[in-house]
């Protein structure tokens, strides 16, 4: 009785499974290819390729390929939790998620647009970093997605025209740090000073700060990029962002007269001696220290500056917008920004959209801002979880007509590299008038040689 009963027990069960499977779905793999850097040994050394690999994925699903440079620790934890996230909330969707190491992101990426089957998404920098894609036809227009979103509305005018090309939108920004000029509380209010706003006042500060003994502005040039703020600062005052930006874009001249009127003014500045002496044998780090000690009054950097200085002196730090010099040229502020891109052979673009939407949404830039400190550029995003210096360079950027990225980010890097070279030349020798005009001259027929500029 008891081997009777057992036996028609498990005829059951049996049937049961057989029923259950047959009414489950069947599970149909496809195969979709991924782009991905690999590490093979030739010839005893190790070297890194991109191939295409096969990867099986569930047909039912919208497939997009997404390669990111977050690799760093916090930054990888939160692009994987945000694709997570992206999934859960659209489960129609399936990402195929690769980190690459960030500076093999950057040697190739050229090689991840020219392939067959390209990510569909992608992490890169604003600027011309992303143009020089953009003009090549290899990053997709997504106005569709800039006007459906909001973003058109919902994000700063500068932002919006750093990602813009002819009037079409191509890049979705979301993270960036500003550059202004940093001055310690203290020292000005030691010599009655007040944080200047036009040009002719930020002379004056200059001149009360040499006067008093103190070097007015402190600055390390031993790697040259920083003398490329005081270039994009200079002349976006002077002739406006939209000059600065076809300049970096070769569509102008450097032996243009409003080019020498950048370095007319940069001059005044180091004949009456407001830099610090020897700049080229410091660091910009280095040159922190007659900063920290109150020797110098001003130093132009980016909010990173804030990662090097001591905590005791923080509640004395302060910053403004770099002097207006004539108030009736459009506003332009360099703020280094990161973002995403949609491939313009992507296989998945609707796909491509839909994650660049939940990327530029409020969530996400809200979601970065609290794990990551991330500015964001999304204006809807709640900023009284920001600290004050935040809540002021938010309103800075906020006020901009134009966002640059900075010198060596906004034109080719060739370019960048002859151009820092006779920024260097003629800070060591700013009355040499001859130099500086020749040094133009084959810096132009460069600029002209690698745009392919008249």
């Amino acid at each position: 009785m008891y081997r009777k009963k057992m036996f028609i027990i498990l005829a059951v069960v049996m049937l049961l499974s057989l029923i259950l499977t047959a009414c489950e779905p069947e599970t149909i793999i496809e195969t979709v290819v991924e782009t991905v850097i690999e590490t093979v040994e030739v010839e005893g050394e190790t070297v890194e390729v991109i191939v295409e690999r096969e990867v099986e994925v569930l047909k039912d699903k919208e497939i997009l390929i997404y390669n990111s440079y977050a690799s760093d620790p916090a930054p990888r934890e939160a692009d994987e939790e945000i694709v997570q996230m992206f999934m859960d909330k659209y489960p129609q969707y399936d990402v195929i998620h690769s980190t690459i190491n960030h500076e093999d992101f950057k040697q190739a990426i050229r090689a991840y647009l020219t392939a067959s089957a390209p990510p569909d998404v992608m992490t890169w920098f604003a600027g011309e970093r992303a143009r020089f894609f953009i003009d090549n036809d290899q990053i997709m227009d997504i106005s569709d997605v800039w006007e459906g979103e909001g973003w058109v509305e919902d994000y700063p005018a500068g932002f919006k025209a750093l990602s813009s090309v002819d009037g079409k939108q191509y890049f979705l920004p979301t993270s960036w740090y500003w550059w202004a000029v940093y001055y310690r509380v203290s020292v000005f209010e030691e010599l009655g000073l007040e944080p200047p706003t036009t040009w002719d006042e930020f002379i004056e500060v200059c001149e009360t700060l040499k006067e008093n003994g103190k070097t007015p502005i402190t600055i390390g040039t031993k790697y040259r990029w920083t003398t490329g703020a005081w270039f994009d600062y200079l002349n976006m005052r002077i002739n406006g962002p939209e000059f600065h930006i076809d300049l970096m874009l070769g569509k102008e001249s450097y032996e243009d007269e409003r080019v020498l009127a950048v370095f007319d003014a940069w001059r005044e500045l180091l004949d009456n001696d407001y830099f610090i002496e020897d700049a080229a044998a410091y660091t910009w780090s280095e040159a922190l220290e007659p900063f920290i000690t109150g020797e110098a009054g001003m130093y132009l950097m980016g909010d990173f500056i804030r990662d090097s200085l001591p905590t005791e002196i923080m509640d004395d730090l302060d910053f403004f917008r770099f002097p207006i010099m004539d108030p009736a040229v459009l506003i332009g502020e360099d703020a280094p920004t990161d973002g995403y891109f949609i491939a313009a052979n992507s296989q998945n673009p609707e796909a491509a959209k839909a994650f660049l939407a939940y990327l530029g949404s409020v969530e996400v830039q809200t979601y970065n801002a609290e794990k990551l400190g991330r500015l964001p550029t999304h204006t809807g995003v709640d900023r009284s979880m920001f600290n004050a210096a935040q809540q002021k360079g938010l309103a800075l950027i906020d006020g901009a007509d134009y966002v640059a990225q900075f010198y060596d980010r906004d034109t080719r890097p060739e370019v960048a590299d002859m151009g820092m070279n006779v920024f260097m030349e003629f800070w060591d020798d700013p009355g040499n008038i001859a130099r500086l005009l020749e040094m133009l001259a084959e810096l132009d027929a460069y600029r002209m040689e690698v745009f392919g500029a008249d």
